[in-house]
């Protein structure tokens, strides 16, 4: 259903603001972590093109500066570059989202404009990469990050580990030998392929979402993040994005999050979770950060992965 009627936008918060438009469940890869289990068989949704480019109106009404699409594989979207056009003309900055297995040249003729950039997720050396995605992608994607470096697109990398103790620095070495400039590491969330079988927590979270930053999912289900999707604080096919940024459902949300966040709680959703019990630093792993939401630790350990 989509929304006929006009609402008054407000801004959920004073601080910087990020939405996630999570556009896809299809991936061509189905890596055994993706927190949201997308893969070949993903769909793209019921949110239709009007839907996503309101959703556009709204956050850039709101005063949210910064939009992220992401996936699933956000270039396997056939809307996806109207979209980031649309997000371009309404002055906001651009974020992609993608594995990088496959970037056609019109992808690239668009990642060069102003104001876009680009990330992605790197398993390590060949085997280890492939073994995480499925496929023999790694070639792919570490050919396509040398060319977004030779190219002065902006990309960061997010550097994904599975053992806690691995701390990633060996594959953080070699992308900075290519010449990326922006490499963190986090290590597998406890979420969708990645919990194991294991019900959805708060203690995965990095503790800040919701905090001037919401996600928005292929049926228009928002969320405080694209970890959180369970925590569903409203729908932007039922009612405005800034109506429900400023609502109750998120606020109570938050406050759950917070709450399972607090210092001497229980930190432990699963064993790779970056604040978990099996980290010695668990109890120093709180939301009061001033880094915004981006791929890896240290910084912020909020990374949307494909």
């Amino acid at each position: 259903m989509t929304v006929v009627a006009e609402a008054p936008i407000t801004k959920a918060t004073d601080t910087p603001g990020l939405v996630w438009l999570d556009l896809t469940r299809k991936c061509q890869l189905a890596c055994g972590h993706c927190h949201n289990e997308s893969g070949p068989d993903g769909t793209h949704g019921s949110m239709t093109t009007a839907d996503w480019t309101r959703v556009l109106d709204e956050a850039a009404a709101a005063g949210v500066p910064r939009v992220q699409f992401t996936g699933g594989e956000v270039t396997m979207h056939p809307d996806a570059p109207t979209l980031i056009e649309y997000a371009l003309k309404l002055g906001l900055t651009v974020e992609v989202y993608s594995n990088m297995v496959y970037l056609s040249e019109s992808w690239w003729s668009l990642l060069r404009r102003d104001n876009v950039g680009l990330a992605t997720s790197y398993y390590g050396q060949e085997d280890t990469h492939n073994a995480v995605t499925g496929r023999n992608s790694h070639a792919r994607t570490r050919a396509n990050i040398v060319k977004a470096v030779t190219e002065n697109i902006p990309i960061r990398v997010s550097v994904i580990v599975s053992a806690p103790s691995d701390t990633g620095e060996e594959t953080r070495r070699e992308l900075l030998a290519l010449g990326v400039r922006n490499v963190r590491v986090d290590h597998v969330r406890p979420f969708g392929r990645g919990a194991n079988g294991q019900e959805p927590c708060t203690d995965g979270l990095c503790g800040r979402c919701g905090d001037g930053r919401a996600s928005i999912g292929p049926n228009g289900s928002v969320s405080p993040c694209v970890f959180s999707t369970w925590l569903s604080v409203g729908n932007v096919q039922d009612a405005p994005l800034g109506t429900i940024l400023g609502g109750p459902e998120i606020a109570r949300a938050n406050a759950t999050i917070r709450a399972g966040r607090n210092v001497g709680g229980s930190l432990g959703c699963g064993p790779d979770s970056p604040c978990g019990p099996d980290n010695a630093d668990a109890r120093s792993c709180t939301p009061d950060t001033d880094d915004e939401c981006s791929p890896g630790t240290p910084g912020s350990e909020c990374t949307p992965r494909n």
